[in-house]
């Protein structure tokens, strides 16, 4: 399969890349941490506006989409720029509540950005959230901030209400972690919960890719500028090494994140999913340990994009299950 993007395209991704680099979204981020939400839901509208939204909601709900290809490279837009809130958690909701009789109640306003969503799944379901484990039943990612709040239940997919009790950590500060409760209005006895799963990780993955590209050309930048010996850290070999297999991991997640936008096959999502997750985290790791000290510190603009290749690597499934679902898909084509 080959991805090539085209001129309409670039032009939307470079005006998202524009406006999100315009935003100070470090600042955002702290913010959004704190539990302030203003400046986060005022960068929201701006995405919407754009159009990132509509691109998973169906026209004639006020959306632009369905468009895999044109969400995903949003997506890596917003991972570049570490951009918080319940994103993919956005797109799963959306896709959950498509086709049944209450859509209009809710895709007009996701798509438009005017309500945020979050889904909370049970223990054991691949529809995680980041968190220190993976058992986060009756949690939801942002739901303190979302307007809409949807439940995955064992009878189906209900809207609930934020509940008392404390958030829960996550890796990454700007990903809040809020219980929900699991007894509010019941929407279906059978939601696409696989197809919503599809979208989240695809959006997850390229959310990441853009994470790890944004890591890179930090780490890159800083090695030119820190000198030792008299000479700048990014001239020595052993740096040149660990930047290049970044690169490297990074470019070869891209393809496999567009072709999975193309075909949106669960397997294929899953193997971007995986690969894009690996890729960032291992970006992660390249650029704590060439920044030195001041990476390990949270007041660094850097440990935004730290945390948040941590915390994408589980969220939506661990690479576990994503090996998982590659491996069964492999062995139910190969047949008996």
């Amino acid at each position: 399969m080959r991805f090539l993007v085209d001129a309409e395209q670039r032009a939307f991704t470079d005006s998202l890349h524009a406006m999100l680099s315009a935003a100070d979204t470090p600042a955002v981020i702290r913010d959004w941490s704190r539990g302030d939400h203003a400046s986060g839901r005022a960068l929201w509208s701006r995405i919407a506006e754009a159009g990132v939204f509509g691109l998973v909601v169906p026209e004639e709900y006020g959306g632009l989409g369905p468009h895999p290809a044109e969400l995903a490279l949003a997506f890596v837009e917003l991972g570049r720029h570490a951009v918080p809130g319940p994103l993919a958690e956005t797109v799963a909701a959306a896709v959950l509540v498509q086709g049944l009789p209450s859509a209009k109640r809710f895709l007009p306003g996701l798509a438009a950005g005017t309500d945020l969503a979050t889904v909370a799944a049970p223990i054991g379901h691949a529809l995680g959230t980041g968190a220190t484990t993976q058992t986060s039943a009756g949690h939801a990612l942002d739901a303190d901030a979302a307007t809409v709040r949807l439940a995955l239940t064992a009878d189906g997919l209900r809207l609930s209400a934020t509940a008392a009790g404390p958030l829960r950590r996550s890796f990454d500060p700007a990903r809040r972690l809020t219980p929900l409760t699991p007894d509010g209005e019941l929407l279906t006895p059978d939601p696409p919960r696989d197809r919503a799963l599809t979208w989240a990780r695809l959006a997850t993955a390229a959310q990441a890719l853009g994470v790890g590209l944004a890591l890179l050309d930090r780490t890159v930048a800083h090695v030119r500028r820190r000198t030792q010996f008299g000479v700048p850290v990014g001239s020595f070999q052993a740096v040149k090494h660990r930047l290049a297999d970044a690169r490297t991991a990074l470019e070869f997640a891209r393809p496999l994140v567009l072709g999975a936008a193309l075909s949106l096959r669960p397997a294929d999502v899953a193997a971007a999913k995986l690969t894009a997750c690996e890729a960032a985290y291992g970006t992660a790791r390249t650029a704590l340990q060439l920044h030195g000290a001041i990476g390990y510190t949270a007041e660094y603009d850097l440990s935004l994009w730290l945390t948040k290749a941590r915390a994408l690597r589980t969220a939506w499934g661990t690479p576990e299950e994503c090996r998982e679902a590659v491996l069964a898909d492999a062995v139910g084509r190969a047949g008996p």
